[in-house]
């Protein structure tokens, strides 16, 4: 009996330390709370009063709001809204060399396109609103040349990383409206900026 005690105990020992040590660490106290931040609001009707504030403008990102997130980074809302353009009439393509960028369409349609290179590149200066409020340091392009085309509609979600081109090649409904939600780690955006 008391081979088999020792047996099972030295299994028990031996088990015990093949346990993957994140296992065991959950039996450990747990880690310290994380200081609670506030959360910001952006209501529909800032949302949509911004919408119609840009409606015939044929392309207007429009900053809602910045926030900074515990002091470590900052996050803005805007509202983009481009009006309808194919072949040579669409906007110049772009890319952010510090922040990523979520679209959320929320009306029209339109053919994004993502990654490859920038065509004829020229750094946006830096005293203009698309650096100074809306995407920090940033590079134009005529297009883009061995991208990745995705037709985009109401409800998709597209998540743009640091220095990817995009573009839209063509918006073949009315206009396309999306809500862009920006993350910038180096806080390059301006945090308390809200829209007047």
């Amino acid at each position: 009996m008391q081979k088999i005690l020792l047996g099972f105990l030295g299994f028990a020992f031996i088990f015990a330390l093949a346990i993957p040590s994140g296992f065991r660490a959950q039996t450990q106290s747990p880690a310290p709370h994380l200081p609670r931040g506030t959360a910001t609001d952006v209501n529909n009707s800032e949302i949509e009063a911004t919408v119609r504030k840009v409606a015939a403008v044929r392309v207007s990102d429009q900053a809602i709001r910045v926030v900074s997130i515990s002091g470590e980074y900052n996050v803005g809302v805007s509202v983009v809204s481009r009006l309808k353009t194919s072949g040579k009439e669409a906007p110049s393509g772009i890319e952010h060399s510090q922040i990523t960028e979520i679209y959320h369409v929320i009306s029209g349609n339109g053919t994004l396109v993502t990654g490859g290179t920038l065509n004829d590149p020229k750094e946006v200066p830096s005293s203009n609103e698309v650096v100074t409020v809306l995407n920090g340091p940033s590079t134009e392009g005529s297009g883009i040349q061995n991208g990745v085309s995705r037709k985009i509609g109401p409800g998709d979600v597209v998540i743009i990383p640091p220095n990817t081109p995009h573009w839209f090649s063509e918006i073949p409904t009315d206009k396309i409206v999306y809500l862009v939600v920006r993350v910038a780690p180096h806080k390059i955006l301006p945090a308390g900026y809200v829209a007047k």
